[in-house]
């Protein structure tokens, strides 16, 4: 009797279902800090449930051309301070390409994937939901250092891009008021004014500007004007990439191309308004692009915990087969929500706004 219960266990772990579930991860989109403390996450929780995770490199792209390394918690260990994606990223939308959603699910398929973990904001968590559709099985990750997606209070990244910008404030600060000069710190931010907003109110600005609000540029003039009418012969303005100029200019872009999903490459508004406020109040103006350096390096202790929650839960989440979903920080609690509506846009809290005007 031993012997036959011993053989039908044997027989049964040869079964199909008794193998490893693996699971895909990819990272879509804009790099940012503490995408390699999520992935990290990811393959620690995967192993404590016997799965095996699948690293997918650039993004969509590597789905489309498969581009696939087998990943182990030893790979990953030591990744929770550094920066970027050892992945690699692209903004690669598979609906951009003929036949691209069809491949996308057969290349999964084809590679033995039972479910996908995507790591991204809005474009990325987009292709995702919208892959669902097709059969693909996937939960989301919020990754942007905008922190414009719905239903997570905040998504990571954000907060190390936001103290990025606080240190460079601080440091462009002292030479504004040593100089007496207009300080144009331009930041981040295509759509909303999250991190303008904060870095704004962190580093002391006079005035903010964000996408959410158009502005007139002789209004900023004005209150430059009247700020050194006061003795104030110092001033620090913080804008948006995404800051529309009310009339004339609207979004100013550096580029005509658009990328994949349709957005165009923004940059140069810090350098109109430098211009303009020199122009009409002769007065010295400079402006600093702080660009892709809000992006880059170590996340901060914030981040580093909130990614590896993340990561753990997303790996939660496939165990159970929740897919179309994303895990997202609510108060202090991890929970799930749904895809669709958690990459709707999330603007700025305008309240929060208020509260850095209060001080120009």
């Amino acid at each position: 009797m031993f012997f036959s219960y011993r053989l039908l266990f044997d027989l049964n772990a040869l079964s199909p279902r008794y193998h490893p579930m693996k699971v895909g991860v990819l990272t879509g989109g804009g790099d940012c800090a503490g995408i390699n403390a999520v992935v990290r996450g990811i393959v620690r929780r995967a192993e404590t449930k016997n799965a095996v995770v699948v690293g997918i490199r650039r993004g969509w792209a590597g789905l489309l051309e498969p581009d696939f390394v087998p990943l182990t918690y030893d790979q990953v260990a030591d990744l929770v301070s550094v920066g970027g994606t050892f992945l690699l990223t692209s903004r690669t939308n598979p609906f951009k390409k003929e036949g691209g959603p069809g491949l996308v699910v057969k290349n999964v398929k084809d590679a033995g994937l039972d479910a996908l973990v995507a790591i991204g904001g809005e474009d990325t968590l987009g292709v995702a939901h919208k892959l669902a559709d097709f059969g693909l099985r996937a939960v989301g990750v919020p990754k942007t250092i905008d922190n414009d997606l719905s239903e997570t209070d905040v998504t990571f990244g954000f907060d190390s891009a936001v103290n990025v910008a606080v240190d460079a404030i601080d440091r462009i600060r002292t030479t504004g008021v040593s100089h007496e000069r207009i300080m144009v710190v331009e930041v981040m931010g295509r759509d909303a004014g999250w991190i303008a907003t904060h870095a704004g109110i962190a580093g002391g600005a006079h005035i903010i500007l964000v996408p959410e609000e158009e502005f007139d540029i002789g209004d900023v003039c004005e209150a430059v004007v009247a700020r050194r009418r006061a003795g104030k012969n110092f001033t620090l303005i913080v804008a948006a990439e995404g800051a529309r100029v009310k009339l004339k200019h609207g979004q100013v872009t550096s580029a005509q191309e658009l990328d994949d999903f349709g957005h165009p490459k923004l940059g140069g508004i810090g350098h109109l308004l430098a211009g303009e406020i020199e122009r009409v109040t002769h007065l010295e103006c400079r402006d600093v692009v702080l660009g892709h350096t809000l992006r880059g390096g170590s996340p901060l202790a914030f981040d580093r915990v909130l990614c590896t929650r993340l990561g753990v839960a997303a790996m939660d989440l496939v165990s159970k087969g929740r897919f179309d979903r994303m895990v997202a920080l609510k108060g202090n609690a991890i929970v799930e929500v749904g895809m669709g509506e958690a990459i709707k846009p999330k603007t700025l809290d305008r309240d929060l706004l208020a509260v850095g005007r209060l001080f120009q």
